[in-house]
């Protein structure tokens, strides 16, 4: 069976992205968790990744046959080839290229959020997330063009998820930015929160969500988040 080795579900939103996208779908694989124990070249968490990936970051998913893929839009990518039937992109080609435009622009934007707003999923810290809004205008500009972004999605594609019925990879990509938005307290408009809500109830993303509070591995790393693309 396919392998999709993650870091700690509290804290690795890289890691996050596949594993609910194949468990939302239902496609089968074997989880193989490799704890954050330290991020310096000599860890046991790189030394393991690094033996899979050169890069020594999660995801990694590893096929039957050996095949090893890496970097979570490459394994995006493979998996909706790999399953057609399960529509993990939109059927539409120009609603396929915006889907992946904004995923796109996730994997290499937002900077902001990301490096100011880690994921942590045990955490309640809206102090903090006023305190950046207030301090730190890359992470309200970021906020701000995830509002306009799914806003502009859920209206034209209807809902309820931001390219119609289906939860694909778009969601998926997004799902751990909803998990931000949470844990900082960030102000966003009902239609949004209600987005939020709609996908962390999905069976796929709550069984992560549920997990990673289980986990009580709460680790004290500056900055969790940029262990994994």
């Amino acid at each position: 069976m396919r392998k999709l080795y993650v870091g700690n579900k509290n804290y690795s939103s890289w890691s996050m992205r596949p594993w609910i996208l194949m468990k939302q779908a239902g496609i089968e694989f074997e989880e193989v968790a490799v704890r954050f124990d330290s991020f310096e070249a000599d860890s046991q968490f790189k030394n393991i990744i690094g033996a899979l990936n050169p890069a020594a970051k999660v995801p990694v998913l590893v096929e039957d046959d050996g095949l090893v893929i890496w970097d979570t839009l490459a394994i995006a990518e493979y998996l909706a080839e790999s399953f057609p039937d399960k529509h993990l992109w939109p059927q539409a080609r120009a609603d396929r290229a915006r889907a992946r435009s904004v995923c796109a622009e996730m994997h290499a934007g937002f900077g902001g959020l990301r490096n100011h707003c880690g994921m942590n999923l045990e955490a309640s810290l809206p102090e903090v997330g006023a305190r950046l809004l207030k301090e730190v205008p890359e992470v309200a500009s970021d906020l701000a063009r995830i509002v306009q972004m799914w806003s502009g999605l859920l209206e034209t594609h209807g809902g309820p998820m931001l390219f119609g019925r289906e939860f694909g990879i778009a969601d998926a990509y997004f799902a751990p930015v909803g998990t931000r938005i949470k844990t900082y307290g960030l102000p966003v408009p009902a239609q949004i929160t209600t987005y939020i809500e709609r996908v962390q109830a999905l069976p796929g993303v709550k069984a992560w969500i549920d997990a990673g509070l289980a986990e009580k591995d709460f680790l004290q790393f500056e900055e969790p988040y940029r262990t994994g693309r």
